[in-house]
């Protein structure tokens, strides 16, 4: 599986002899995990940064008897038994493999079962609690709860599942309190607890999202009712009707067209009722500090390298620069050119170019953060800038011009190590943009020197800390606290300068969730943090910008 943290060669981890001890008598050769086989169940990732695997289990398949068959393993390696057989994959399963050192591998499992609790006059859809085990429907004011009809009941599994007593035996019958039913699946069973209860309205606006150009309404009435929602600006009097309105049974949403900064007022309907009026403001326009690369501040003194950002000011973007020029100020990997797009109002864009550099393979690369420090041969990055917006997508310019791989420092993950360093892999340029809910207490990270001091890094402002030694710090875009993410590859040379547009897409199309943080990575070299690429690399960019529509 390929990495996308590309960035990380740029903090050049420069070759020093004095400061390299070889005790070590093997290769130090990392072992992956290649793929699992088995029964009723898919491989959804494999992660060789963090060692992780996770599995997606069938809605049919016991948790607690999963059957892995077969496992394929790095060339050599030993401890693939440790992975055949069958196991309770409710808590992860650890393993240790082996090829002149020893490394810890996590299997976890994942698994959605579909539930629903659906009775006559619903409204919406019942709430699941499956932790507790409690399913909840709301119905209008006028049902008897005496005879409540149960159309359907689904809390396990498709086709294993029994219940006791049936959605059949429980139609009809009264719900003035709770009813309990026993859910039997693999051999064992669980006690649920149903609710019906009355709605003091047979309309509720269940979830309202004010994003900067958009406002994203949700719905629950009846099923087979006339379903939609009105706004108008707080303040004015005329009501207008919501196009687009997409009803599923008895839930309903729709995506509104907004002002940024504006005070709306909406409400949903079905048929005769109307809901209550919320009251919303859309975001501002927010504008990416530099998105047109205008700003730099050029070597001086003691500086060697430059910064993008004029001295003095708030920074937002900084590249490698300061650790490839640990030795050599001419090693500057990421500078200014006198080279805007066409119709641009700026007059410099940014050059990202990625080189041998003294003895070490650097890729150009710019990213909204901070180069906080360099250990001997290492560097720490830090990834993130504050942000509370929730754009679609990324624009920009762009020009690049790549080649066949020339330089191998590591194999990244799902590259053909032969293709590679045979010279027949084409280099790849990337641009990704995240929006997250990263904490410095867990994206962070600790360095002990050789001194034996300890350096802690991350912090409120740059969350995410990335040291260039330690693999398990890298970014993951598929990490938790990622709520949004895009990118764009450069497979091809872009000989002239030709404008993109990035999709963000937001984790299960969730509107509710709002970011802490923003990271943006230019590299002129995809697989850069593992110094390897092509040292002629060049990757152009110029005036960034967000866009909310």
């Amino acid at each position: 599986m390929r990495r996308y943290l590309n960035i990380l060669c740029a903090a050049l981890t420069l070759w020093c002899g004095s400061c390299i001890e070889n005790d070590i008598p093997y290769p130090v050769v990392p072992v992956e995990i290649l793929g699992l086989e088995g029964t009723g169940f898919a491989v959804g990732q494999i992660d060789p940064v963090r060692r992780t695997v996770t599995l997606t289990l069938d809605e049919r398949t016991d948790i607690e008897r999963v059957t892995i068959t077969s496992a394929r393993i790095t060339d050599k390696a030993t401890g693939a038994e440790a992975l055949t057989g069958t196991f309770d994959l409710r808590t992860p399963l650890y393993v240790t493999l082996s090829l002149y050192q020893d490394y810890e591998w996590t299997v976890r499992a994942e698994q959605s079962i579909e539930r629903h609790f659906r009775v006559g006059g619903q409204i919406g859809t019942a709430e699941i609690d499956d932790v507790r085990r409690i399913a909840r429907a709301r119905v209008t004011g006028g049902t008897d709860l005496h005879a409540v009809d149960v159309e359907s009941l689904k809390l396990g599994p498709a086709d294993i599942t029994s219940y006791s007593p049936s959605a059949a035996e429980l139609s009809g019958s009264s719900f003035e309190t709770v009813r309990f039913v026993d859910v039997t699946c693999h051999g064992r069973t669980e006690r649920w607890l149903l609710y019906v209860e009355r709605s003091e309205s047979n309309v509720e606006l269940t979830q309202a999202d004010a994003w900067t150009k958009v406002i994203w309404l949700y719905g629950a009435g009846i099923a087979g009712g006339r379903m939609g929602f009105r706004y108008r600006l707080q303040g004015t009097e005329q009501w207008s009707e919501v196009p687009g309105v997409e009803v599923d049974g008895s839930t309903f949403k729709a995506r509104l067209a907004a002002e940024p900064a504006t005070a709306y007022e909406v409400a949903a309907y079905c048929d005769q009722w109307e809901s209550e009026v919320r009251t919303l403001t859309t975001d501002p326009v927010w504008t990416l500090p530099n998105g047109g690369f205008e700003e730099w501040s050029a070597p001086d003194g003691d500086r060697k390298y430059y910064i993008p950002f004029f001295t003095g000011s708030d920074p937002f973007w900084d590249s490698g620069n300061q650790g490839a020029t640990t030795i050599r100020e001419k090693d500057n990997i990421t500078t200014p050119a006198d080279d805007p797009r066409p119709g641009s109002s700026g007059s410099k864009s940014a050059r990202l170019e990625s080189r041998w550099v003294f003895i070490k393979f650097a890729a150009g690369n710019l990213f909204a953060g901070e180069y906080l420090h360099t250990f001997n041969t290492n560097g720490v990055v830090g990834f993130g800038r504050p942000f509370t917006h929730r754009p679609t997508a990324l624009k920009g310019w762009v020009k690049f011009k790549g080649g066949k791989i020339n330089r191998v420092g590591g194999i990244p993950a799902g590259l053909d190590e032969a293709e590679l360093k045979a010279g027949r892999i084409d280099e790849n340029g990337m641009i990704y943009i995240a929006l997250g809910t990263w904490k410095p207490d867990e994206y962070g990270t600790t360095v002990v020197d050789n001194n034996g001091k300890t350096w802690n890094f991350g912090t409120e402002t740059t969350p995410v800390a990335i040291y260039t030694k330690d693999l398990s710090t890298f970014f993951d875009p598929r990490s938790k606290d990622v709520i949004a993410y895009g990118e764009k590859v450069m497979i091809d040379d872009i000989d002239q300068w030709t404008e993109f547009t990035i999709p963000l897409e937001y984790k299960n199309g969730a509107t509710d969730l709002v970011p802490t943080h923003l990271i943006i990575v230019c590299s002129a070299s995809r697989w850069g943090d593992y110094f390897t690429g092509y040292d002629k690399s060049v990757l152009c960019v110029d005036d960034f910008e967000l866009v909310y529509d």
